[in-house]
């Protein structure tokens, strides 16, 4: 980054018009202390979120506008294009300031590669925001024409929707086909790797644009003496949005440009209470508790009940109370109902003034079945290097059968994997890696086998397998045509299959390179942005650089296509796959003793020729493995429940003290070697797990859900998994230390009870659950039953978000399949509390 020097700068300074009526001053916009503009009904956010570090463009930065507890647009900033994606350059922040005196937000970013920098600030007048854009230099050359004042708006909250430009009418479309024309380079954003660039026309153009005149909810005006072009970034990409923007001029410096930007404020209103609650039920003893998250401004306390639904339509309330003040949190005031003491078996909504729920049931066996859809749905769909079929649905072919390409070295790819100097492997880069076409899951919304995930999958089913025996099988999976058919039973447990699929390609890896790869992955954007069957990703021809491109013979083509495999050497990601490997040898014993026996073979042969020579600790992004200590341990208590051997034992003894500094991390794991290890080790144990108690009771006490909620740029659902394992573990093995209370409040979180909404966040569970998801299909804004995405993500500093009708916000919505994996293991817990007479 360049320092010193002079810079061109931009200053946009939103200001407001006078206001001289009542109901003007009510409507106005006024610096919060939560650090952003406020008025009923309507905020203004200025950079108080940054572009996400590893996709410069996440839709989540600039000026943003959350109208009626819906932010409908972002983004406002300076941008180098019409409709920016989620890979073009975007300002650096360098400084946001605060002025509580003046009510002024500033804030300064530059584009350092092009030696300009600018400042955004915003001072609020009444109920306009006047953006200026001020140059103290002339806008560089080379961004003459590219540069522009660019604001953001979500396209479903447009959809069916109208819009007035200079007071003529237009109508925004519901699918993207507006006018392109042909450019000289390609766009990254755009998803194609040939053919020439192509870049939206705008469909509108004028200098007062008024966006849903008749919806308050969602109109926003914008006027300037500079015109404003309306473009329909979806004729990129999917993710698309559509984008107010006027160009910057050239050769002229001080104040260049100037909008008013006028969001819709509603005197008096107040958001509807939301009722937190289990979209699937309750078990009869467990606590149940509903939420319900009400507008701070919102100083009614209404009855809340809950209510028995009859068979003749009947609603008989059961239970009336005024509910209990719960606190602040975020934005929003809370308020508990507690109907633990109702234990009837049935069906029942909840009511708080005029809101009410879906229906949910109470009954003994309520996660008997949460699980089913995962198993029987998510993770046949995600299975790789198969086609997968239910019923008259082909969900995708067999993909990638030409894995893999070695990776070139001294390579970062866009998505956290990269190659050192060198491979590591015998291979040349480029070369083909023969037996990597076989076994793994796509890794999460897209299509990489990412092997941290794909073991800590295999290990969590395993667990799953061993402590709850599911037997279920509805799937049929053919290894030898690599064809799998859901809802088509074939004698063998699914869970067992899964198991066996994971684990072929860990061993696959050991096998083609003689240690576990960091991954496989596609080589460039237009494969990573490849959206539909992945079958259709590749040509599944392994690839041969003597052949011209599209050119083929017998198996091979000359079209580079092949994923690439990123294969320097990790001692984590080793001891994190033979720890997997040890575990599924103890799984498959019955179902395929050779790679049962083999699968063992290599984690004590890898455990072994780890331990004569220093760790290899090659480390980027989240792909080369968890921390060493914590990876090694794992392999070790794993080697110690297949084989019972006193080595491992040692090992583990020997690790303790390393350990105590990550217990939280890994204490389920720990519980898992009692029964293996000495009384010695119980004891030391159990202060730990005392100090869990007490620490994860205080760290959960600050938020209404008592569940650890993230605050990062990924929604923490797997956080809140993850509490309620570890808590389910160390009940079991230390009852009187640890309550079993943490694993219900962690699956009624997932299902429902959670900020923002009550949708479930597993889709197809529970009565209202997600339907609009970031999977494989997401173009199709539909959803894979059984998937679990992240869940609310808090847009900072105090909003709850996560988009049920626009599925390409990956931080709120991507299935990811170690989310996936752990709550099979979550729903079986809570059923096992739940227990066959209800008393536990």
């Amino acid at each position: 980054m360049k320092r010193g020097g002079t810079f061109g700068h931009i200053v946009i300074v939103l200001m407001a018009a006078s206001a001289p009526s009542a109901m003007a001053q009510d409507s106005a916009l006024q610096l919060g202390k939560a650090g952003y503009f406020e008025a009923p009904g309507a905020n203004v956010l200025v950079f108080n979120n940054w572009y996400d570090g590893l996709f410069a463009d996440s839709k989540i930065s600039g000026v943003e506008i959350i109208q009626q507890d819906r932010r409908i647009a972002t983004n406002g900033d300076v941008r180098l294009s019409p409709t920016p994606g989620q890979w073009d350059a975007i300002g650096q922040m360098v400084e946001r300031k605060v002025d509580a005196q003046s009510g002024a937000i500033t804030a300064t970013l530059e584009y350092p590669d092009h030696d300009f920098r600018y400042i955004i600030r915003a001072v609020p007048q009444g109920g306009d925001l006047l953006l200026t854009v001020e140059l103290p230099r002339a806008l560089p050359a080379a961004l003459v024409g590219k540069a522009g004042l660019n604001l953001e708006f979500l396209p479903s909250a447009y959809f069916r929707n109208s819009y007035f430009v200079d007071g003529r009418a237009g109508a925004f479309p519901l699918y993207p086909a507006g006018a392109m024309e042909r450019t000289a380079e390609r766009n990254p954003a755009s998803g194609r790797s040939d053919g020439p660039g192509a870049e939206p026309l705008p469909m509108a153009q004028g200098s007062d644009f008024v966006l849903a005149p008749s919806d308050a909810a969602r109109r926003v005006r914008v006027r300037s003496e500079t015109p404003i072009a309306l473009y329909d970034g979806r004729n990129q990409a999917q993710n698309g949005w559509f984008v107010l923007r006027s160009l910057l001029p050239a050769g002229k410096t001080g104040v260049v440009l100037r909008w008013t930007l006028s969001p819709s404020s509603v005197p008096g209103w107040v958001r509807q209470p939301s009722i937190g609650h289990s979209q699937l039920g309750y078990a009869p003893a467990q606590q149940k508790i509903a939420t319900i998250e009400i507008d701070p401004a919102d100083k009614r306390r209404e009855q809340a009940q809950l209510l028995r639904v009859e068979a003749s339509g009947a609603e008989v309330p059961v239970l009336s109370a005024v509910p209990d003040e719960a606190g602040d949190y975020l934005r929003y005031r809370y308020l508990r109902f507690d109907f633990s003491a109702i234990r009837q078996p049935g069906l029942y909504r909840l009511s708080y003034g005029d809101t009410k729920t879906e229906t949910f049931r109470i009954a003994q066996d309520i996660f008997a079945d949460a699980w089913h859809p995962t198993l029987d749905v998510y993770f046949p769909v995600a299975m790789d290097h198969m086609m997968v079929n239910e019923a008259y649905r082909v969900w995708h072919g067999e993909s990638h059968r030409d894995d893999a390409r070695q990776a070139p070295v001294n390579h970062e790819h866009l998505d956290l994997y990269a190659q050192g100097p060198t491979t590591d492997t015998r291979f040349k880069p480029g070369e083909h890696i023969p037996g990597l076409n076989i076994g793994g899951w796509y890794d999460a919304g897209d299509y990489d086998i990412r092997t941290q995930t794909q073991y800590g999958v295999v290990r969590s089913m395993v667990r799953s397998w061993e402590a709850f025996g599911l037997a279920r099988d509805t799937t049929s999976v053919d290894d030898a045509t690599r064809r799998v058919e859901i809802h088509v039973p074939d004698g063998k447990p699914d869970l067992l299959q899964q198991i066996r699929h994971g684990t072929l390609q860990l061993v696959a890896q050991f096998d083609a390179v003689g240690h576990a790869l960091n991954g496989i992955v596609e080589p460039d954007v237009a494969q990573y942005t490849h959206l539909g069957d992945a079958v259709t990703k590749t040509d599944g021809k392994i690839y041969d650089p003597s052949l011209k491109p599209y050119e083929v013979e017998g198996d091979r083509s000359g079209t580079p296509d092949d994923r690439w495999a990123f294969t320097n050497k990790s001692s984590a990601l080793n001891y994190g796959s033979i720890a997997a490997l040890a575990a599924a040898s103890r799984a498959l014993k019955t179902l395929d003793p050779a790679l049962s026996t083999k699968a063992l073979d290599i984690a004590t042969r890898v455990w072994a020729e780890e331990q004569t020579h220093p760790p290899h600790v090659f480390r980027h992004g989240n792909t080369t493995g968890g921390p060493l200590e914590a990876e090694q341990f794992a392999a070790a208590v794993e080697l110690l429940k297949t084989t019972r051997d006193a080595r491992y034992a040692r090992q583990i003894e020997t690790m303790w003290p390393a350990l105590t500094k990550f217990f939280g991390f890994e204490a389920a794991l720990a519980a898992e070697a009692l029964p293996f290890m000495p009384a010695s080790y119980r004891a030391k144990m159990e202060p730990l797990v005392r100090q869990w108690a007490e620490q994860s009771e205080a760290m959960v006490a600050g938020n209404p859900y008592r569940v650890p909620i993230s605050e990062g740029g990924w929604a923490g659902n797997e956080g809140v998994i993850d509490y309620g394992l570890t808590a389910y573990a160390l009940h079991k093995a230390f009852p009187e230390l640890v309550k079993s209370d943490a694993v219900f409040r962690s699956i009624d979180y997932l299902l429902g009870n959670h900020p923002g909404s009550n949708i479930s966040f597993v889709s197809g569970v529970g009565s209202r659950s997600k339907e609009v998801a970031y999977g494989t299909n997401r173009a199709d804004f539909s959803f894979i039953a059984g998937g679990v995405v992240p869940g609310a993500l808090i847009i900072k500093p105090d909003f709850p978000e996560n988009h049920e009708e626009w599925p390409f916000f990956w931080g709120q919505n991507e299935y990811v399949i170690s989310a996936a994996a752990r709550f099979i293991e979550l729903a079986n817990a809570a059923h096992d509390l739940a227990g066959a007479d209800g008393s536990r």
